[in-house]
């Protein structure tokens, strides 16, 4: 088995034996070089600060990004009404503590083969100023020719959009996937479908002008004050469910 194999593997087995997989689908794992010149454009696509592989582990040869999909319970629970269900704030939770926990152990595991690893937390990695990511787990997995934004801003991929993405750098050299040419979000297709904008309870999301995080996160925290009981978990994701890719 490949070294590719093998990290693929080790992630599918980690989210469908996890103590929650009810809440999980199969999930998919990408591979992109740590050289990829697209890492560099980041810094002006998305923040100044945002870090290159290379600023988080300095040998780094290849950034592995993993998607993690909610199952389709999770995504109907949160179809109904303008408040965030019950099942959805737990996912993103649950999602988040499992993202943490596979990459940790991944790391791990890579060390015992003389591989060095490093890994970004799953979430609330940004600047509370700006709103602006230090390391984008999105932007990873498209690098890693997982998938393209739609205009709700998520990647969409084979499995759709509703999920969770990690990442971990390792120092080993493994080849990157086959693009994925597939232009899922029928807006960009060809204008058909605005429903993500719709369905935005904030009104952040417009096709001719940049997202407003603020809108966004002003929801997010007071959602965030009504789950606070589970942890971190400023959630919505109207946006996504509505998505008619959101489970694919």
């Amino acid at each position: 088995m490949s070294l590719k194999e093998e990290i693929r593997s080790f992630i599918e087995r980690m989210v469908l034996e996890s103590e929650r997989k009810d809440l999980f689908r199969k999930p998919l794992v990408g591979f992109s070089s740590a050289d990829n010149s697209l890492y560099t454009d980041l810094k002006d696509i998305v923040s100044p600060d945002h870090l290159h592989p290379k600023d988080i582990l300095p040998k780094a040869q290849t950034v592995v990004s993993f998607f993690v999909p909610f199952s389709e319970t999770v995504v109907d629970s949160n179809k109904k009404g303008p408040a965030v269900s019950y099942r959805w704030a737990e996912s993103y939770v649950e999602a988040n503590k499992l993202i943490n926990q596979i990459s940790a152990d991944l790391v791990d595991y890579l060390k015992k083969k003389n591989i060095d690893a490093a890994t970004i937390k799953a979430t609330h990695n940004f600047d509370e100023k700006t709103l602006k990511s230090a390391w984008s787990h999105r932007s990873g997995a498209y690098i890693a020719n997982m998938g393209k934004f739609g205009l709700n801003r998520m990647i969409i991929t084979r499995a759709g959009c509703a999920g969770r993405f990690g990442t971990v750098i390792i120092s080993a050299n493994i080849p990157a996937d086959n693009e994925e040419s597939t232009e899922f979000c029928l807006y960009h297709k060809n204008g058909s479908c605005l429903k993500c904008m719709k369905s935005c309870p904030q009104n952040a999301l417009h096709p001719d002008k940049e997202f407003d995080r603020f809108k966004c996160y002003d929801l997010l925290l007071k959602n965030a004050d009504e789950f606070s009981h589970m942890g971190l978990c400023d959630v919505c994701g109207k946006c996504v469910v509505s998505c008619p890719f959101a489970l694919l």
